[in-house]
C-alpha cells in the first residue's frame, strides 16, 4: 500500500495570494518526501481559483531538485489541451529532471470554460484524448514515429529528450468512464478513483464497476493497480476537523458549480461559492469519510482499503484555506504514525523517513 499528497492549489479568496498557495505546495512536498510519503500529485486548472496549478510537469520539474525520493506526479494533464509535440518533450525533460522519478497521470478534463479558452470543443475532448493516448505510446517507446487520426496528426518526429523510466514513466488514468477504464487496463496503465465526499457505499460501487471491466478484458481487477484519491484527516479537535470538512466541501461546491456550467463570478476569477443540491452535512461527512482521532482514522482507512483493495491512496492536504501550518502537522502526524499503523495492519513494511 502506497500513500500520496494530492495538491489543489486552490485560492479560496484574496486573503491568500497567488505566491502563497504555491508557497504551501512546495513546503508541502518537501515535508511529505521527509515524511516518507510515497507520491506528490499535482492537479491542473486554468483561470479559476479552483485550482492555480497550470503545468503540473513545471511543477514537478521544480520539485526535483527539492526533493529525494518521493515519486512526484501530474494528477492530472488535460491532455485535450496540449500539442502532443510538446507535451512529450516535457514529459522526457520532466523525468529526466526527477532521475526518473515521473508519474504520469492524464485525463480528458470536465470544464467547459477551460476548454473554450483554449479554442478546443469540449464535445471532442473523449476522441481527442484516446488519440492522444495513441500518441503518448508511440511517442515514448519510439525512436521516431508518425500519426494520422481524425484529431491529431503527426509526420515523422523524434523525441529528443527521452525519459529515464523505460519503456516509458508509469501512466495513471483518471476516468469514470467504463471504456476508458477497460483501455487502461487492457494497455496495463493505472487507475486513478475517486468516492469524492461519499462513504462505503459508494466504495463498493466503484469496486463493482472496476472488476466488472476488469472482466470484460479478461483480467482480474485484484492484478490491475489503482488509485483512491481521499479526503482524509486525523485531530482530536472537532474544530480543526471541520475546519478542514469546510475546505473539502467547499472545494467540491466550486468543481461542481464548474462541471455543470453553473459557477458565477463577480470578477471573473474567484467562483462565487453557494451551496449545491449535493451538499453533506459535517456530520454526514464525518461518518463517511477517514477524519477523527488517529485510531479512528486508522481504522476507517483499514475498512475503505478492505472495501476497494487499492494500491495507493491520494490524501487531500491543500484544499479550500485550511490552514497550511495546521496541514503541515497533519503531514508529519501521517507519516509517523498514521501510515506506519495501517501498512503494520496490513502486514507490510512501512516506509522509512528521509533523514
Amino acid at each position: 500500500m502506497e500513500f500520496g499528497i494530492f495538491i489543489l492549489m486552490q485560492q479560496r479568496g484574496y486573503h491568500q495570494s497567488s505566491a502563497e498557495v504555491l508557497d504551501c505546495a512546495v513546503e508541502q512536498t518537501v515535508l511529505a518526501d521527509q515524511a516518507g510519503f510515497d507520491n506528490a500529485w499535482y492537479a491542473e486548472h486554468h483561470f479559476s481559483n479552483y485550482g492555480l496549478g497550470a503545468s503540473p510537469l513545471m511543477m514537478v520539474a521544480h520539485m526535483a531538485g527539492l526533493t529525494r525520493r518521493i515519486r512526484l506526479g501530474t494528477g492530472v494533464c488535460i491532455l485535450p489541451m496540449y500539442s502532443p509535440a510538446r507535451l512529450l518533450s516535457e514529459i522526457g525533460f520532466a523525468d529526466t529532471l526527477t532521475k526518473g522519478r515521473l508519474d504520469l497521470g492524464v485525463g480528458s478534463g470536465y470544464q467547459k470554460f477551460e476548454f473554450d479558452r483554449f479554442g478546443v470543443d469540449i464535445a471532442e475532448a473523449p476522441a481527442i484524448f484516446h488519440e492522444f493516448l495513441d500518441i503518448l505510446k508511440l511517442g515514448l517507446t519510439e525512436r521516431a514515429f508518425s500519426y494520422e487520426g481524425r484529431h491529431l496528426r503527426m509526420p515523422l518526429t523524434s523525441i529528443s529528450m527521452r525519459t529515464l523510466q523505460t519503456p516509458m514513466p508509469p501512466i495513471w488514468i483518471t476516468s469514470a468512464n467504463a471504456q476508458t477504464q477497460a483501455r487502461a487496463i487492457r494497455e496495463g496503465h493505472n487507475l486513478f478513483v475517486t468516492a469524492l465526499l461519499n462513504g462505503p457505499q459508494r466504495l463498493q460501487e466503484i469496486r463493482g464497476q472496476l472488476a466488472g471491466v476488469a472482466n470484460g478484458e479478461g483480467r482480474s481487477i485484484d492484478d490491475c493497480r489503482f488509485a483512491m484519491l481521499r479526503c482524509a484527516y486525523a485531530s482530536d479537535n472537532v474544530a480543526e476537523i471541520d475546519s478542514y470538512l469546510d475546505s473539502a466541501r467547499y472545494s467540491r461546491r466550486i468543481s461542481e458549480a464548474l462541471k455543470y456550467r453553473r459557477a458565477q463570478s463577480d470578477d471573473g476569477f474567484l467562483v462565487r461559492e453557494e451551496p449545491s443540491p449535493n451538499d453533506l452535512s459535517f456530520e454526514q461527512m464525518r461518518a463517511n469519510l477517514p477524519v477523527g482521532s488517529v485510531n479512528q482514522v486508522v481504522d476507517k482507512m483499514l475498512a475503505e482499503i478492505s472495501i476497494l483493495k487499492p494500491k495507493h491512496i491520494a490524501i487531500q492536504t491543500q484544499i479550500g484555506d485550511f490552514d497550511h501550518r495546521t496541514m503541515m502537522r497533519q503531514i508529519e502526524l501521517w507519516g509517523s504514525r498514521i501510515i506506519p499503523d495501517v501498512q503494520k495492519a496490513l502486514g507490510v513494511a512501512a516506509p522509512r523517513a528521509a533523514a
